[in-house]
């Protein structure tokens, strides 16, 4: 295939993630959403396609061979200036490799942003050697590898030496909304939000809570997610914890602030994550953190700066950290304050976004100059959590 032409501003950029209309939530739609609220839509051609819907494999299939075909059609016809994959790990990288690789047939420039907390472990231990020599292959060749954190951007280097690895932070947005305002802190609350489920460490909080109650007798956790629901309400029931702990469900938007604003302290005990969004919105919320050492969370968090970061999986050292929390308001406050001033800092969404514009036109691609280009339309998709993203549509 003949490289397309690179010119007008009806050529887009294409950026892969979750279908808009998914009941499935995660990190890369939140993502993707900042971007959105930021209006980086608004000032770059994007052309926004849904690789995979959650639903039955049937599904699946429909909705990535849809944006394979308008894929490949946008290369035809040299409509595409940029590929912005944004990819997890397992199936995810599978699908977004598909388009990878079209566009490297194709000579596009490809950004390969990584969100999978557990990338290191699916490329160590769940590949073979083909497949980890096909990572490796696409890693290599990327335009530029966007990485969470710096043990993530350690970690790309060592499989891809070629990468050319930028550490691009996940943005937030800052302002409270009027009712999260008014909202009366908790003085004994605790926050959680996330996948139920033993990667973000929600069965560790639990039996921490055990220890918690008997220091904080008047401790309430809150706790925001989707996942086994069922399985968590069971293990609150067993451990006796149905008066000081609420399952909310998935939380997102307008109550997802109003929570913040409530709690304390914010609590996520994971065992494998990338930059989680749960606590970079906690910090921008002026809460103190209690996480674990993984991932990118130790670029976000200091150790006894913006809160405490504990080995996953120590519930003894998870209990005394939220039991000093909550029983030392000073500390709180004063860890509340770091975590604030670390948000603005280092990932305010219109800085961080800023950078990620540098990298588009580094690449070549060009900006809208007078909205979106005739090619694009643009309409609010429904809302399914913190999904609602402008669908880009074909006219």
């Amino acid at each position: 295939m003949s490289p397309p032409a690179q010119s007008s501003a009806a050529n887009v950029i294409v950026m892969l993630g979750i279908h808009p209309d998914s009941p499935e939530k995660g990190g890369i739609s939140a993502v993707v959403d900042v971007y959105r609220e930021a209006g980086l839509f608004s000032r770059w051609p994007i052309r926004y396609l849904g690789t995979v819907m959650s639903g039955s494999a049937a599904r699946k299939v429909r909705v990535c061979v849809a944006a394979l075909a308008e894929f490949s059609s946008l290369l035809v016809r040299g409509r595409m200036q940029l590929l912005h994959a944004q990819t997890s790990s397992r199936a995810s990288f599978w699908r977004k490799s598909l388009f990878i690789v079209l566009a490297f047939a194709a000579r596009r420039p490809v950004i390969v942003h990584l969100h999978g907390s557990e990338f290191e472990q699916f490329y160590t231990n769940e590949c073979g050697p083909l497949r980890r020599r096909y990572i490796s292959w696409i890693l290599n060749r990327t335009s530029r590898v966007v990485v969470l954190s710096s043990q993530w951007a350690a970690f790309v280097r060592k499989i891809a030496p070629r990468a050319n690895v930028v550490r691009i932070f996940n943005p937030i947005g800052l302002r409270l909304s009027d009712t999260a305002k008014r909202v009366q802190k908790d003085p004994h609350g605790v926050l959680f939000l996330g996948r139920f489920g033993r990667r973000k460490g929600i069965l560790d909080l639990l039996q921490a809570m055990t220890i918690v109650t008997r220091s904080v007798p008047n401790v309430r956790l809150r706790c925001g997610g989707d996942g086994d629901i069922a399985g968590v309400e069971r293990r609150i029931a067993e451990l006796g914890l149905n008066d000081c702990v609420e399952v909310l469900g998935w939380v997102s938007g307008e109550r997802k602030q109003q929570e913040l604003a409530r709690a304390s302290v914010y609590v996520l005990p994971s065992y494998a994550e990338g930059l989680p969004m749960g606590i970079l919105e906690a910090m921008a919320a002026g809460l103190p953190i209690v996480s674990t050492t993984i991932g990118g969370i130790p670029d976000a968090v200091d150790e006894g700066v913006e809160g405490f970061l504990i080995r996953p999986g120590d519930v003894d050292a998870l209990a005394e950290r939220i039991v000093r929390l909550l029983q030392d308001p000073a500390l709180r406050a004063q860890m509340a304050l770091a975590a604030r001033e670390t948000a603005v800092a280092r990932f305010d969404a219109d800085q961080v976004i800023s950078q990620l514009e540098d990298l588009y036109r580094t690449l070549g691609a060009q900006p809208c100059d007078n909205g979106p280009p005739p090619l694009l339309e643009t309409r609010p998709a429904e809302t399914h959590g913190h999904h609602a993203i402008h669908r880009l549509v074909r006219k």
